[in-house]
């Protein structure tokens, strides 16, 4: 039987490879887009990620200031977020609305 600081490692170890290869596609995804929107989600993702990594790490090493950091990472990913998409939803305004002024002028 596997004692359970052993196993910890290996599921620690397993854990990170799998969110290292969730941020390279989540990398790809913003490279490639193809929208912006589909970039924004990416690197909302993206942060995501992160926060797990930062998560793992703190159980791994058993230091829980790792954990302070990660919850300062959710919150700068969470405003960015909405920092990003307040941006979008400006910018959607900006292109619906001349069209809509050009018509009142007829």
């Amino acid at each position: 039987m596997m004692p359970a600081t052993e196993f910890l490692g290996h599921a620690t170890t397993l854990a990170l490879v799998l969110q290292a290869a969730a941020l390279l596609l989540s990398v790809v995804r913003i490279i490639i887009g193809p929208s912006l929107a589909d970039r924004v989600l990416a690197l909302d993702l993206l942060t995501v990620v992160a926060l797990g990594i930062v998560c793992i790490i703190a159980i791994r090493t058993g230091l829980m200031l790792y954990l302070d950091i990660a919850i300062a990472l959710g919150l700068l990913g969470f405003l960015a977020t909405i920092a990003l998409a307040r941006y979008l939803l400006t910018r959607r305004k900006a292109k619906v609305m001349p069209v809509m002024q050009g018509e009142g002028e007829r």
